[in-house]
Order: C-alpha cells, then sequence, then structure tokens
C-alpha cells in the first residue's frame, strides 16, 4: 500500500480518539446528558471530537470539519466528518461494541476512512484505490485485506440491521420482514460493526432505516474498496438520510428491490424448504 497522507493523518486522528475513549470507557465519573433528540451523548464524546478537531486545524486548516456533536457542513471542496463514538448507548453500558469514525470528503464522497474500536482491539480502513484493511490485535499486528463475500442468492445470505423497530418508524417493518424471510440467517450485530463485516466477508447484508451523515461516510468508502456496494434503500447516497444497503454489488441489487417498495404486498412468504449451509 502507497503512501497516502490524508489516509494517515487519519490513522493519527483515530491514534488520539483511542486514547480519550479508552481512558472514560467504564469509568465510574462517565458524564452523561441527553440532546435534544433524546440521544445521549457523553463527555468522552465531546472531548473526542473536540482533540480530533483541534488537530485537523492544525494539520489541514484549509479543510472544513463536520462533527455529530460540534456542527459543521459539508462543503464542495474538503471535508473531514467525525462520529466520535458510533454506538455511544453500548459505550454508556460498558457493552465494547463502539467506535470512532473519520472520514474525508471530497466534493461530498467519501475518499478515506477510519473506523476505530479499541475496545473490539479492532481498526478497519480505506481509501480511494488503497484497498480495505483490517488490524485486529495489538498496533504492530500485520494489516488484512479485506474483500466481500461471493455469495450471490438471498437465501444464502447473513443479514444484519441495528434494530428492528426502527423500520416501522422510518422506512417499512414489512418490507423489512421479507427481507429477512428470503435470507438464510438474520441477527442485529448494529451500527457501523455490521458493516465492517460486510467489507470483511463475514456478514453479506448491512441494512438499516435511517442514519446521520457521519454514521455512514466512513463505512461508505471501506465497503466500496472491498468490493461491495453501500447506499441507501433507494439506491442513492446514504448520506440522504434514507437509510444504509450494504452488500456485495448483485446481492446489494436484490436486497434493494425488496426494501425499495414499502408498498408492495406485505404478506410473509413460505420459508424456504429444507436445510442450508452458509456457502464456502
Amino acid at each position: 500500500m502507497s503512501p497516502h497522507p490524508d489516509l494517515e493523518l487519519a490513522l493519527r486522528l483515530g491514534d488520539i480518539a483511542d486514547r480519550i475513549t479508552g481512558r472514560r470507557f467504564l469509568a465510574r465519573d462517565l458524564r452523561i446528558q441527553e440532546k435534544p433528540d433524546r440521544t445521549p451523548v457523553t463527555d468522552a464524546d465531546t472531548a473526542v471530537e473536540t482533540a480530533v478537531r483541534e488537530a485537523l486545524r492544525s494539520a489541514r486548516p484549509d479543510d472544513a470539519f463536520a462533527g455529530e456533536e460540534t456542527g459543521g457542513s459539508v462543503t464542495a471542496g474538503r471535508t473531514w466528518m467525525v462520529d466520535p463514538i458510533d454506538g455511544t448507548k453500548n459505550f454508556l453500558r460498558g457493552v465494547p461494541v463502539w467506535a470512532t469514525l473519520i472520514a474525508l470528503l471530497e466534493d461530498g464522497r467519501p475518499t478515506v476512512g477510519v473506523i476505530s474500536a479499541p475496545a473490539l482491539h479492532s481498526r478497519w480502513w480505506a481509501a480511494t484505490e488503497q484497498g480495505a484493511w483490517l488490524r485486529r490485535g495489538s498496533a504492530d499486528s500485520a494489516p488484512l485485506p479485506l474483500r466481500v463475500a461471493p455469495t450471490t442468492r438471498l437465501a444464502e445470505a447473513y443479514l444484519s440491521t441495528t434494530s428492528t423497530r426502527t423500520w416501522g418508524t422510518f422506512h417499512s417493518y414489512e418490507a423489512y420482514l421479507r427481507l429477512v424471510e428470503a435470507c438464510w440467517e438474520d441477527r442485529a450485530f448494529g451500527d457501523f460493526l455490521q458493516h465492517c463485516m460486510v467489507a470483511e466477508g463475514t456478514l453479506d447484508i448491512a441494512a438499516e432505516p435511517v442514519v446521520n451523515p457521519w454514521d455512514i461516510a466512513a463505512v461508505q468508502i471501506l465497503v466500496a474498496e472491498a468490493g461491495g456496494v453501500c447506499t441507501d434503500l433507494l439506491g442513492a447516497s446514504p448520506r440522504s438520510g434514507t437509510g444504509a444497503l450494504s452488500a456485495n454489488p448483485r446481492l446489494h441489487e436484490l436486497a434493494l428491490k425488496v426494501l425499495s417498495n414499502p408498498g408492495a404486498d406485505t404478506a410473509r412468504p413460505a420459508a424456504p424448504g429444507g436445510s442450508r449451509s452458509r456457502p464456502l
């Protein structure tokens, strides 16, 4: 992998975030507030975003910044987008499935993405034409190249979402049930992790009915560089707010047909007969 200054910077920003979140995870004095949308924010969220913003102000003073907690907007040029802790509810409850998401958008398109999950001892990253990578374990562990699974049939696909409850609110619970019934198995790994698992090839489809821009930019480039597709539930940019769907190109096409027409017949199809095994 050739040197990539923006990716190298994003990885250093991930290090900054990890040091902060590592100190505050499981802290007895963790401070928690409720935002106007009733989602929680901790002192770790704000500390990470402030530290990353300041580091970028020094390293890339001409670039714009957009963060979940401190705001900002995507410009026509270069914008760094940060979700300081994706999975804040997990973080504050002591569940280790959370990560800092850092992305560089150029003219609105993600070109660099880093997803750092220190409590899982995992970091994923990607950049345009640089491939998608995973380092699991210590900082000196060799990174592994990622590739989406070659599954071509929904009946053999492993599906994940974040919360089934949100489908009835933001898209169509019936449409999601149709996709569940069409697939081999479903789980709720949730948030960033399910999209990273699609890039790894350990999961086939990640679908969620609503996302924020900072939730999806970093994983969008990761999935793309792993050979997959990440759009919203209508096939457009997932930053439009109408959900996110990650899969390899063939499964993405099939899943999109199931999910993109919420008004279709909602009768649940019969489960396929016989036993199925996970394709190799």
